[in-house]
Parts: C-alpha cells; structure tokens; sequence
C-alpha cells in the first residue's frame, strides 16, 4: 500500500485529494492545526496529526513514499512580504529538507499558476513564460516562485514535481477560498464585476494530475492547470446559468479599481491590514490566461468543464451552508 503525506489538508485541494486516494487504496497522513478542521471523509487508512509546518515529521515521512506540500497562505491582507515567505517558502524548504533526509520518493509541491507569465485568449500564458506585472509585485506569487527556486535545487537528491493549478472550484471547500467568487453571485440582484479575467480548473482534475505526478512527469519540471480561460463577465454569466437566476450585472471601470488600490495602498502603509492594494487592483484587470496543455498530455488528463465545477461548488454551498439558497 503506498503512503501519501498531505499538507493542507483541510482545504480545498487537500480535502478532495485525501478522499480520492483513500478511495483508491492508498495510506494517508494529513497535517492539520486540528483534527476539527478536517471535513474529509473518515476512513481506517487515514491519519491525522496535529502541528505546524515547521514540526519534525521524520517519524512519518521514513514510512512516506509522496509528499504533497498543498498548504500556503493565500490570504491578501498582510502587511509584509516576510509573513508569506515564512510560510509558502521557508516551510516548504524544512519540509523538503526532511524528505531527503528520509528518503522520500517524490515531493509534489502545489504552486500557483501566476508564478508564470499570463497571456490572452489567443496566446494564453505557458510554463515558458516568464511572470510579468502585475504579479511580480505580488507578495503571495514571489513567496511561491522562492519556492519552486528552492526547490530545484534539491532536485538531484529529490524528485519534485511542481503543479500549478489555476484558480480551482469544487466541492469541500469549507472556509470557503476560492469558491468565495461563486458565493459573490449567488441570490444578488446587483453584481458588480472587474474588467479582467482568470484561467479556472476544476479541483477534480488538479487531484487527478497530483496523482498521475506520482509515477509520471519530469522531475524538476513545472505543469500548469487551466481549464478554461474566462473573463469576470463570461463567468458569472455561467454561473447563472447554472442557478437559474440571473442579476444585474455591471462592469467596475478599471480607473475605479485602481484608484480603490492607491487608497489601499495609503491605508497599509498606515499599517492598517487591507486586501485592497494598487497590485491586487491590477491584477482584477487584467487577463490573467493560461495553457494547461503540457499537464493535460502529461499526466492524461480531460479537462471537466467549469460549468460542471460550478455547479458542483454550488450544490456544495446550498447543502453546507444554510444562510445560500440560489
């Protein structure tokens, strides 16, 4: 029986990936700050333990074959560059150091597809582009390209893959975090939407590449997961469509949006914690496109369309949180 280590867990991605390899037979450990947080399914092969990205999990990884190192602060609000480095890369080097240490066979690490560089729909971004503005000002993208730097730097003691999914919907998501977009659409009469666009991916398929990573790609090499390239507009239009009930919608004018960022910006330097930032602002604007052919041909995967995560996202909403009924 083959043994995977999960960080993270009890988000999104972790949740899914846990109940889909406890399904297929494997062992599974997951890393969670408590055992309460976890929404997953229960199952004899599945064990919890309670710590900090920083524990030693020695004991663990010598009878680990995969790690998957999903867990990472998304958030938008801090202040500083330090406390998403902390965490998105510091972290993951103790936990990779260990990993050679205890011979584990392959590192998964989850990244983030705006370490590349986005495109348009016509020439959407790919593994081979560089990142550009405005996400390298982007404290959560920097941490994260520190990591995947770090990482290939072991790649001759450890075998690292690195996934980098696009902005993923699907069941389980119990906080919620990305699924916060479908929420914005659902019961409003009034939708108000950002100029620009974002390459979403169902969470479904991110688990079945974290999978086919196991035994397949190449090591040291990185693989974008993008489905369907949309704007805010096309999006939230599918989403009615999947709920039936269909809002006013109105486009935000990009002036507006930068100018809520500078204001932001004047309110962080103050040292007052915001999301709204002119870099956040920006990236609302703008296209932020991506190709996930190369993963599709690596790891044999069929994209689900969004319209079918939406749906799912949705049904999840209605079911586990009382207060959303369309």
């Amino acid at each position: 029986m083959k043994s995977v280590f999960i960080t993270g867990i009890s988000g999104l991605l972790g949740t899914n990936l846990a109940n889909h390899l406890l399904s297929k037979g494997y062992r599974v450990t997951g890393l969670v700050r408590t055992v309460k947080s976890y929404r997953g399914d229960t199952h004899a092969n599945l064990n919890l333990i309670e710590g900090t990205l920083f524990d030693d999990f020695s004991t663990v990884l010598q009878q680990t074959d995969y790690v998957v190192n999903s867990a990472a602060i998304t958030a938008q609000h801090l202040l500083s560059y330090a406390g998403y480095h902390l965490i998105n890369c510091d972290a993951t080097a103790h936990l990779a150091r260990q990993c050679v240490q205890c011979g584990v066979k392959r590192f998964i690490y989850i990244s983030s597809a705006n370490t590349a560089g986005h495109g348009s729909l016509s020439h959407p971004g790919n593994e081979s582009f560089p990142v550009k503005a405005p996400f390298d000002g982007s404290y959560y993208a920097m941490s994260k390209m520190a990591a995947e730097k770090y990482l290939l730097t072991l790649s001759d003691r450890l075998e690292v893959i690195i996934l980098n999914p696009g902005f993923m919907l699907g069941a389980n998501d119990s906080k919620p975090s990305s699924g916060r977009i479908v929420q914005m659409g659902l019961g409003r009469k009034w939708l108000f939407y950002p100029p620009g666009g974002k390459s979403f991916v169902y969470v479904g398929d991110v688990v079945k590449a974290i999978e086919g990573a196991f035994t397949n790609g190449l090591v040291g090499d990185r693989y974008l997961l993008a489905a369907e390239n949309l704007s805010f507009k096309a999006f939230f239009q599918k989403l009615s469509l999947v709920t039936g009930h269909t809002p006013f919608m109105i486009k935000v004018p990009k002036t507006v949006l930068l100018l809520a960022g500078y204001a932001g910006d004047l309110l962080r330097m103050a040292g007052v914690s915001s999301a709204v930032n002119s870099v956040n602002m920006r990236i609302l604007c703008c296209t932020n496109y991506y190709s996930g052919a190369k993963a599709s041909d690596a790891f044999s995967i069929k994209y689900t369309p969004i319209d079918t995560a939406i749906a799912e996202t949705v049904q999840y909403f209605k079911t586990n949180f009382k207060s959303i009924k369309n």
